[in-house]
């Protein structure tokens, strides 16, 4: 299976937790980085947009 094998996107919740538990510590740690941020980005803006609904 090469790089371009690989499509996590079409994968079931479980095949993707299996691929992040297959990863190394220091990759695991950089894909929950990035989690974290995509997380933290969505929280922003559903509560800005709740700020600014209750404005209205």
């Amino acid at each position: 299976m090469g790089f371009k094998d690989v499509n996590s996107f079409d994968k079931s919740l479980a095949e993707k937790l299996a691929f992040i538990e297959q990863l190394d510590k220091k990759d695991k740690i950089a894909f929950y980085a990035v989690l974290d941020a995509f997380i933290g980005k969505k929280k922003l803006k559903d509560a800005l947009s709740n700020v600014l609904s209750d404005v209205k």
